[in-house]
């Protein structure tokens, strides 16, 4: 009997919901969730003057007699509806004809100066100049809003808006239309999904603490943006850290948010597609969303929203980037997966901020800091560590856990984790401790950011924090200073794949190699709002124009804007092209010259860790060739992995046929190489991969070589057929095979990955993907 199809599946799922209804407590009024309803609307009945009015009527009851309470339309990135609905009513309704799927509603968070340079920018020359700094192409971002008030989003001697643009200046409380100029073009907000899902029980907006208006009350919104695409702004800094002249990767493109997140209850699911769908509406050329996956667990990609809104955005040509989530260093830790996106990790730069624990016997450990207040001056206080003798929550410094009779005048360890790393010091401010030394646990490994702590404090890597514990409880009077050092630049060596990264492989497809690189993500300078002080915590009211902030959520915004240069260099390119631009010149060595490594192990970092590598923009201008795709390529990739015609239509918004012959999911033309063998099998294992490159050099004629690079010992082989390409000004593509062997996998060495890279080379460019090989047990 043949598998029932997704579809089918997801109606199952709905009707068995519904069924437990009576037993479920409600989190909403009458029982009610938001759900979210993919439509076929191409068949919609012509007396209905618009698809709203369409699903808004009797005939779209879904099975009651009033109309369905209809939140957000969605008519460019998707089409359909969200509604609050009882499990009963949305059951009924995927029985609709018309109806191709409905999901509930999710709650997701985002993923939370110097680093232009880094990515190999420079004035007057190179990228920067040749894009004219990414002058008119549009950079939307989704995230928390702006605060637009913000050097950062100055206009002077900018032109005119481009034409093209269709947006609008969406106003609120505290947020006239005329916050919008030539510089951020467009603001907008999105709360229905909000006021849905949170009707009942409170916990919803807070309109005391953020606004009905895109300004952004939690600061990660504007920190994204400026990211991207900020100004020019002279003397910046975070209370006296990372001095300088603060700007954006392209710091003349335009600026669009769009509110899809909020300070006290997230992003839900339906306003991030409502997002999506205005966005690419308004004329965006570039989506930025630093946002996670939710759950942590990886949904297919018919039931994700950010999947099914960026495909609808690719599809018109909109490049959509999104951060690779901040769960690693575990395996399979990467999140936004979709071959559409792309994904990015996060890397360390030439920056640091370090600070020196002082124990009393003499030794010194280093350890980083953004604390800005009165320094300790040297002075020796009492060392203490709770955990030794109150448990695991006073160990973590949760609230209310210290007993201000053994911190008080103290300096305390706080274990890191379960809550935020800042709320740490301010439980034990709060139980009378003098200071903090933050030490990561193993999970941690010595991966750290840089915090500006309410009271002195300083975050160590697990080996010295476990140094300090053991002097602090064995020592018959410890004591301890912090000796804060300021900004140092020039640290080697950098990049290094940041611990809290997200890792592959691919948890849904591994064909696809997700992260797709790395880009700056720790310690990051960029505008913040003016509603928070720079830890976000309530009591915290220093007010600062600049944060420095650690996560994949800053490094996905180098990316957007990297993206934004590269859409201004060559406005004909696709995202896949641009994307693959970026992945075949992205850097595998730092600024020692040796091989990037993970800052979790201290070894080597592979694909898995990095992706393609660190993007480097001083060679992505010419790449040279670039693998690229089109709608046609991503269709008989969601057909390879079996979705079937309707269940690929979810995502595709139009009517889509599988081939008659399965492909193979391999052969999606990915500028990296992923190859997942049985591992069960006993014999040695070979998989064909075929890939197209089209040549974008500047002379119509080249010839490229093929070399692979790899490691001996690994039990691989791999070949190239052909190993020469020639490009004609009649025949800018040519395509390839490469034959990947490899022995079993116990005679290798037992489990783990592989990789390899191929090379193409004109003697003036490098084109170089990944190859990673794995073995998985079959289901």
């Amino acid at each position: 009997m043949a598998s029932p199809s997704p579809r089918l599946l997801l109606i199952l799922v709905v009707t068995l919901m519904a069924a437990a209804e009576a037993e479920t407590t409600a989190s909403s009024p009458a029982g009610k969730k938001t759900y979210i309803v993919r439509v076929d609307h191409r068949v919609k009945p012509s007396v209905f003057p618009t698809h709203a009015h369409w699903y808004g009527s009797a005939s779209f009851s879904g099975g009651g007699t009033d109309p369905l309470p209809l939140l957000h339309v969605y008519d460019t990135v998707f089409h359909g509806f969200s509604a609050s609905l009882t499990r009963a009513r949305a059951a009924a309704l995927a029985t609709h004809a018309n109806v191709l799927a409905v999901f509930e509603d999710r709650v997701r968070r985002p993923d939370t100066t110097r680093s232009p340079q880094f990515l190999g920018l420079r004035n007057q020359v190179g990228l920067w100049s040749d894009s004219d700094y990414g002058s008119d192409v549009i950079v939307g971002v989704l995230d928390t809003g702006v605060w637009p008030e913000r050097r950062s989003f100055s206009d002077r001697n900018l032109g005119p808006i481009p034409s093209r643009w269709r947006g609008t200046c969406e106003t609120g409380p505290s947020f006239p239309a005329s916050l919008c100029n030539r510089k951020l073009i467009g603001a907008r907000f999105f709360s229905k999904g909000h006021d849905a899902a949170f009707a009942a029980g409170g916990g919803g907006i807070n309109e005391t603490v953020e606004s009905r208006s895109p300004r952004d009350a939690d600061g990660h919104g504007t920190h994204t943006a400026s990211t991207a695409a900020g100004r020019h702004v002279f003397q910046a800094s975070m209370s006296g850290y990372a001095e300088g002249i603060a700007k954006g990767v392209a710091p003349k493109a335009r600026v669009a948010t769009y509110k899809v997140c909020w300070k006290s209850a997230g992003c839900l699911d339906s306003d991030i597609l409502a997002g999506f769908d205005c966005a690419v509406a308004d004329g965006v050329d570039v989506i930025s969303v630093s946002i996670g996956g939710g759950d942590g667990m990886a949904s297919p990609y018919y039931l994700d929203p950010i999947a099914i809104g960026s495909y609808g955005a690719v599809s018109r040509g909109v490049f959509v980037a999104s951060s690779a989530g901040n769960d690693g260093p575990t395996s399979m830790s990467v999140t936004n997966l979709s071959p559409w996106l792309t994904t990015v990790g996060a890397g360390t730069i030439d920056r640091n901020f370090p600070a020196d624990v002082v124990l009393g016997d003499g030794r010194r450990l280093c350890g980083v800091s953004l604390y800005s207040g009165k320094p300790l001056a040297g002075t020796m206080y009492p060392l203490v560590y709770p955990g030794r003798s109150s448990g695991l929550s006073a160990s973590l410094c949760m609230e209310n856990s210290l007993d201000p009779k053994l911190v008080a005048g103290k300096i305390v360890i706080c274990d890191r984790g379960s809550s935020p790393r800042v709320a740490k010091g301010l439980v034990v401010k709060d139980a009378g401790g003098v200071g903090m030394i933050l030490a990561n646990g193993a999970s941690n490994g010595e991966g750290l950011v840089g915090d500006a702590h309410v009271l002195p404090a300083c975050a160590v890597g697990s080996a010295e924090g476990e140094t300090i514990k053991a002097y602090a409880t064995s020592a018959a009077s410890p004591t301890v200073t912090i000796h804060f050092k300021g900004t140092i630049l020039g640290v080697r060596p950098a990049p290094v794949v940041a611990s809290f990264s997200g890792r592959g492989p691919n948890g849904l497809t591994p064909a696809v190699l997700k992260p797709d690189l790395i880009a700056p993500g720790v310690n990051i300078l960029a505008a913040w709002t003016g509603a928070s002080g720079p830890t976000g915590l309530v009591s915290d009211d220093r007010r600062t124009e600049f944060n420095i902030l650690s996560g994949t959520s800053m490094a996905c915004p180098h990316v957007s804007g990297a993206a934004a240069l590269l859409k201004s260099a060559h406005p004909d390119w696709s995202p896949a092209a641009i994307r693959s631009a970026m992945m075949t010149t992205a850097s595998l060595d730092d600024n020692l010259r040796r091989s990037v490594t993970d800052e979790y192990t201290g070894r080597p970092a592979t694909p898995f860790d990095f992706g393609a590598g660190h993007v480097n923009l001083d060679r992505a201008m010419d790449p040279g060739l670039v693998y690229d795709l089109s709608d046609q390529d991503y269709v008989a990739f969601l057909c390879a992995i079996g979705y079937d015609p309707k269940t690929v239509q979810v995502i595709t918004h139009a009517p889509a046929a599988c081939p008659a012959r399965k492909p193979a999911m391999e052969d999606l033309n990915y500028p990296s190489i992923s190859v997942a063998f049985n591992g069960a099998a006993a014999a040695n294992q070979s998989r064909r991969v075929r890939r197209t490159a089209t040549n974008v050099g500047a002379g119509a004629g080249a010839v490229y070589q093929a070399r692979v690079e790899m490691a001996t010992g690994q039990g691989l082989s791999i070949s190239v057929k052909p190993r020469k390409l020639v490009f004609t000004a009649g025949a800018r593509r040519q395509s390839f095979a490469v034959t990947v062997t490899a022995a079993a996998e116990t005679a290798i060495g037992g489990a783990g990955a592989r990789h390899a890279y191929l090379v193409w080379s004109d003697g003036e460019h490098e084109v170089r993907s990944a190859i990673v090989v794995s073995w998985m047990q079959p289901l």
